[in-house]
């Protein structure tokens, strides 16, 4: 005859299950905790690190020389002048309607037009169909921009990479260029106003050259 279970036994399997399964919930909370902590550290980190500056083009004119002028119908209305000394210094923003990181920029690139109105005036510039430029501005809502379509605009500045910025200062010289991907490579171009250099890469470089001279 076989023995009963007694229910001491029949409780064992059911402990070590509820046993595995807070061990289980345990891990599960430290790890969330650990996560947490990790992604904070991160987000400092980001903080903590300078963003790299916009990339630098060295074909078309020269950081420092005088802008070539070019005067321009946009088609958001008037007349734009690029190159010439004005009350103002210009960003020129050259974008392209099937540009993803320029759609990007955009609110970016109106901000600033907000921001610094009071010495920056923007230029968008790009070339092509004209009908298609003009569904993009009414599309992208770039009315209260200035738009030039110029193909040797881009070719006199070795346009060939988008997006691509020019700051010509109040002067009508080239203050600095290159590539830009983010607000922050863009806004870095503001720093050759404020700093004298026209970079990153050229605030390296002139360390890097004051380091060797001594």
């Amino acid at each position: 005859m076989a023995r009963p279970i007694s229910r001491i036994e029949r409780g064992t399997p059911m402990t070590l299950l509820y046993f595995i399964v807070a061990v289980l919930a345990l891990a599960v909370i430290v790890m969330m905790f650990i996560i947490f902590a990790l992604a904070r550290q991160i987000g400092i980190l980001f903080e903590r690190i300078s963003p790299v500056g916009a990339m630098v083009n060295d074909s078309g004119p020269k950081i420092g020389e005088l802008a070539p002028v070019f005067n321009l119908p946009s088609l958001t209305g008037g007349q734009v002048q690029i190159g010439s000394a004005a009350a103002r210094s210009k960003l020129v923003f050259f974008l392209s309607p099937s540009c993803p990181v320029c759609k990007k920029l955009i609110p970016a690139i109106k901000a600033i037009q907000q921001d610094e109105r009071q010495w920056l005036d923007i230029t968008l510039a790009s070339d092509g169909d004209e009908s298609r430029h003009r569904q993009f501005i009414t599309d992208a809502q770039l009315t209260g921009l200035s738009y030039v379509l110029s193909e040797q605009l881009g070719v006199t500045y070795k346009v060939a990479r988008l997006p691509f910025a020019v700051l010509i200062d109040s002067a009508g010289v080239v203050r600095a260029k290159g590539l830009v991907n983010t607000r922050e490579q863009l806004e870095s171009l503001f720093n050759a106003v404020e700093t004298g250099f026209a970079s990153v890469q050229d605030f390296n470089g002139r360390q890097l050259a004051h380091s060797q001279s001594l």
